[in-house]
């Protein structure tokens, strides 16, 4: 999921006191280097950097949430380097760019694998992107730890070395926002819903988990609707969805087509009761923009990531990005490709070696503490946490749910109108 959200004003500190490490090299890859080892004695192979190989969508459709992971990886290995790196060597970030492309990303995991002989492997945005990449990974025995990609058919694989880095898989992921409808007393609770999805392999199960459930509470579906993932005109589907009647609308968004919706709904006078969207509301300070901020009020969606949350290294990690972005605030996609790492770090230090089989042994059975929380997993490499609820609220994105961790103690309910 994807997922992103929470801009400046949630969490702020003082910036971390680390090093930049990274710096840009050329060609048709963007690497990271490392500055020499310090301290004497050990041999030149021991000094050498661990080369970890991503491959992220920097252009095309998916180029807002890849580059967005691509500062997380880079803040991860600028703390991991100011404290001694990975195994006492200094980690490069070996990046190529996929271009959400399906083809393109085969080759470049090949090519880190087989080229660039890298040492460890890191995931890339969106389940289309990393079905194929895991594949890679698996058949060369390196394991893929993926930021974003829930769709259940990266787990009914049955993959040994695959790890998905946030708190669940795609159907699950908003539990808690169909718990609260199908909670809501009879007299108040939608009657009706409708479900737009983008054709994508995360969006819909999502969908089609939030539309299950409230189904079986008695709300009735009145529209559903797979839509491409080029559609850039969402007037006849808003249309249609008006015509339709639906009370409550849950759509499965990655970011233009969210705001495509919205910006259509406003044109032909139509405003659900409840409106839920995956990942578009969570990149906050591009959502906000695009619909103006009266326009975001009371629209949920589910996060993985809070800045607000004590979990261990949130702290450094937003005042890192802060220090390096020039003050901007981490998109979502940045966290969990920061967790991504994270997980990976945990398991090579807990290893003590690059042994992928080791590695994918010890994520089988141990528990891994990231700026997300806890994070585990099943046998095929699927998470068995919970997603957060957040809902749009006063201008900024809030937790509403569970209450142990909410921002929040209230729900905005029914939703405004558009201004």
């Amino acid at each position: 999921m994807r997922g992103r959200f929470w801009r400046r004003g949630v969490l702020l500190g003082a910036a971390a006191s680390v090093f930049f490490l990274a710096a840009c090299g050329g060609g048709g890859q963007t690497g990271s280097a490392p500055a020499a080892s310090g301290g004497g004695g050990g041999n030149t192979a021991a000094k050498a950097p661990i080369r970890i190989g991503i491959s992220l969508p920097l252009t095309g459709s998916f180029s807002d949430p890849g580059t967005a992971a691509h500062k997380g990886y880079q803040v991860w290995q600028k703390l991991v380097n100011a404290n001694g790196g990975l195994l006492g060597r200094q980690v490069q970030l070996v990046v190529k760019d996929d271009q959400s492309d399906v083809n393109t990303i085969v080759a470049d995991y090949n090519a880190l694998i087989s080229q660039e002989k890298v040492d460890l492997l890191l995931g890339t945005f969106s389940s289309k992107l990393n079905l194929p990449a895991s594949a890679v990974a698996e058949k060369a025995h390196m394991v893929y730890v993926e930021p974003a990609g829930g769709s259940p058919e990266m787990f009914s694989r049955h993959f040994h070395f695959l790890f998905f880095a946030q708190q669940a898989t795609a159907p699950h992921q908003a539990d808690l926002f169909a718990h609260w409808v199908c909670g809501l007393p009879a007299d108040q609770r939608p009657k009706t819903g409708a479900y737009p999805s983008q054709d994508d392999p995360f969006t819909s199960p999502v969908i089609d988990g939030i539309r299950t459930q409230l189904e079986a509470c008695g709300v009735k579906t009145v529209y559903k609707q797979i839509y491409p993932p080029d559609t850039t005109n969402f007037d006849t589907i808003a249309q249609a969805i008006k015509a339709s009647g639906a009370e409550l609308v849950a759509e499965g968004a990655v970011f233009t087509d969210g705001v495509g919706l919205i910006r259509s709904f406003q044109k032909v006078g139509y405003s659900p009761k409840v409106l839920f969207e995956t990942s578009a509301p969570s990149e906050t300070d591009q959502f906000k923009g695009a619909i103006g901020v009266a326009n975001t009020e009371g629209i949920f969606f589910t996060t993985s990531w809070s800045p607000a949350a004590s979990y261990p290294m949130n702290r450094e990690f937003l005042d890192t990005y802060h220090q390096m972005f020039n003050g901007e605030e981490p998109a979502e996609d940045a966290a969990d490709a920061f967790a991504a790492a994270q997980v990976l770090q945990a398991a090579v230090e807990a290893v003590g070696s690059l042994d992928q089989e080791k590695i994918a042994d010890w994520l089988h059975s141990h528990t891994v503490q990231t700026i997300l929380g806890p994070l585990s997993w099943d046998a095929d490499g699927a998470p068995q946490q919970a997603f957060i609820l957040a809902q749009w609220q006063g201008g900024a994105p809030q937790v509403v749910l569970p209450e142990a961790v909410a921002t929040s103690r209230q729900i905005v309910f029914p939703k405004p109108g558009w201004k």
